[in-house]
C-alpha cells in the first residue's frame, strides 16, 4: 500500500479501524481470486501473500495499540484536604483500569492540617492501591502551601469545603499549578470571576470538578436528545437530589449547618439537579440562551434545607422544574425528560447516575434501557479530561468551561436571593 493511502488511513479511521479496514480488503480480494481465476491456475501464492499482509497488519495493529498505551499523558497529582471527597476521588484513580480511560495518575503528594491526619487517609485510601501508584510512595505535607509549591506535582485536586475554594485556588495558581477544584466553585459568581480571572493571567488549567458532566452515560443521553432526537423536542426537565439528616442536630462547626462554610442543600448537592436541568435542557450548554429563574427555599436557624427553581428559555417555551433537600431522600428514579415523542427517565444518585430508560409514546412496552460500566465512583473521567488537556497545552475544559462555571455560580446566587439564604460574606 502507497504511504499516501497508508497516512489517509491512520488519519481518517485510526489505529483500530485501519485495521480492520485491511482485514476486510484483503477476505474481498480472496473471494475474487475464488470466483475470477479458473480452477486450472493455483493462486495459492497471491493468497499466501494477500495473508502475510493481513498478518503484518494484525501485529501493527497491536504493537500501536500497545505503543498508545504506553504513551497517555500522566499527571502527578497533589491532593488538598483529605476529607470524604478526596477519598472518593483518590481512590478511583487507583484503580487498575476504567472503561474508556485515556490517562494515568499518580498521586504526588498529600496536603492535610497535620502529618497524623495526611497519614491516616494515605494508610486507608492510598496504601492498599499503592501498586496501581506507578510505584510512587506520595509526600504527606502538614499545609496545602507546601502542596502547591511541590515541583513535583502537575495539578493541585481541592477537595476542602466550599468557602475555601477561592483561596486555596488562588494560592495554587499563584504558585503556578494547574488546578481541579470541587463543587461547588465557589460561594458566589463574584468569587467565581475573581479565580478564573487570575487562572488566565497566570497562564494555567483551571476546571470546576463537576464530574458528572464527564459520564459517559451524560455524553449518551445528550447525544440521543440533541443528534438523534429520540424523543422530539426536548419541552422540560424534572430533577431532584435529596439526602436526609437533621440539620438541627448537627454540631454548629459542622459544615452542613455553618452558614460561613456554604451551608445548605444548594451549593451541597442543588448544584447537581441544577446541571440535570442545563445538561438537557441546552443544546449547547452555556451557549444559547440564559435561563430565567424563579425560586423558593425553606430556612430552618438560617440554613437552607429546601430549594424549589424553575428555568425557563421565554425564546423557546422550555422549562427545567429542579429541587433540592436535606429533609427527604430522593428515590431511584431522579429525573426525568420529556419531548414530543417520549421520555427519558434517569436513575441511580443524582451525582452519579447509573442507567436511563428511553420511552417513546408510540411504543408498547417499558422502553429501551441503558447501562453503563462504572468501576468505583466515576471520577476518573473529570481525571482523565484534566490530564488530557494538560498534556495538549489548553487551559480550559470545553465540556466545563470557565464561563460556564461562572454562569451556574450566578444561578446559585440568583436562587439564594429569591429564596432568602444568605451566607455571611455575600454583597447582595
Amino acid at each position: 500500500m502507497a504511504r499516501g493511502t497508508t497516512s489517509s488511513i491512520d488519519d481518517c479511521l485510526g489505529v483500530s479501524k485501519k485495521y480492520i479496514y485491511i482485514q476486510r480488503l484483503m477476505i474481498d480480494r480472496i473471494s475474487t481470486y475464488k470466483s475470477l481465476v479458473p480452477p486450472s491456475i493455483d493462486i495459492s501464492p497471491a493468497i499466501a501473500l494477500d495473508f502475510a499482509i493481513l498478518k503484518y497488519s494484525r501485529a501493527k495493529f497491536h504493537s500501536q495499540t500497545y505503543t498508545m498505551a504506553q504513551e497517555l499523558p500522566t499527571v502527578r497529582w497533589g491532593i488538598v484536604a483529605t476529607g470524604m471527597i478526596s477519598n472518593w476521588f483518590v481512590s478511583d484513580l487507583l484503580l487498575p483500569s476504567w472503561p474508556n480511560k485515556r490517562a494515568n495518575h499518580i498521586i504526588q503528594s498529600i496536603g492535610s492540617s497535620s502529618i497524623a491526619k495526611g497519614q491516616k487517609f494515605y494508610d486507608e485510601y492510598v496504601h492498599p492501591n499503592l501498586s496501581n501508584n506507578s510505584g510512587i510512595t506520595p509526600k504527606i505535607y502538614a499545609s496545602y502551601a507546601e502542596v502547591y509549591n511541590d515541583p513535583d506535582v502537575d495539578v493541585v485536586y481541592i477537595g476542602t469545603p466550599h468557602s475555601f475554594h477561592k483561596q486555596n485556588c488562588i494560592d495554587a495558581i499563584n504558585a503556578g499549578k494547574h488546578v481541579l477544584c470541587e463543587k461547588a466553585f465557589t460561594l458566589t459568581q463574584a468569587d467565581a470571576k475573581e479565580v478564573t480571572a487570575l487562572a488566565r493571567e497566570k497562564g494555567v488549567f483551571l476546571m470546576e470538578a463537576m464530574w458528572t458532566r464527564f459520564y459517559p452515560l451524560v455524553k449518551e443521553l445528550r447525544r440521543l436528545l440533541y443528534e438523534e432526537k429520540v424523543i422530539g423536542q426536548v419541552w422540560r426537565t424534572f430533577a431532584d437530589f435529596g439526602l436526609s439528616y437533621d440539620v438541627a442536630s448537627l454540631p454548629d462547626s459542622s459544615r452542613l449547618k455553618d452558614l460561613s462554610m456554604g451551608a445548605g442543600s444548594l451549593l451541597d448537592i442543588g448544584i447537581y439537579s441544577l446541571t440535570w436541568g442545563l445538561l438537557t435542557l441546552e443544546e449547547n450548554v452555556g451557549k444559547g440562551e440564559h435561563p430565567k429563574v424563579l425560586a423558593a427555599q425553606t430556612l430552618q436557624g438560617g440554613v437552607e434545607t429546601l430549594s424549589s427553581w424553575i428555568l425557563s428559555y421565554p425564546s423557546t417555551g422550555k422549562h427545567g422544574i429542579l429541587t433540592s433537600t436535606t429533609n427527604v431522600r430522593t428515590e431511584k428514579t431522579f429525573a426525568r425528560v420529556e419531548g414530543s415523542k417520549g421520555f427519558i427517565t434517569v436513575q441511580g444518585p443524582t451525582s452519579s447516575p447509573e442507567s436511563f430508560i428511553v420511552k417513546l409514546h408510540d411504543e408498547e412496552g417499558e422502553g429501551k434501557l441503558y447501562e453503563f460500566e462504572k468501576p468505583g465512583r466515576g471520577f476518573y473521567w473529570e481525571a482523565d479530561a484534566v490530564a488530557v488537556d494538560v498534556a495538549n497545552g489548553r487551559k480550559e475544559n470545553e465540556t466545563i468551561p470557565l464561563a460556564e462555571t461562572e454562569r451556574v455560580m450566578g444561578i446559585l446566587d440568583e436562587i439564594r436571593k429569591q429564596g432568602g439564604a444568605r451566607f455571611p460574606s455575600d454583597t447582595f
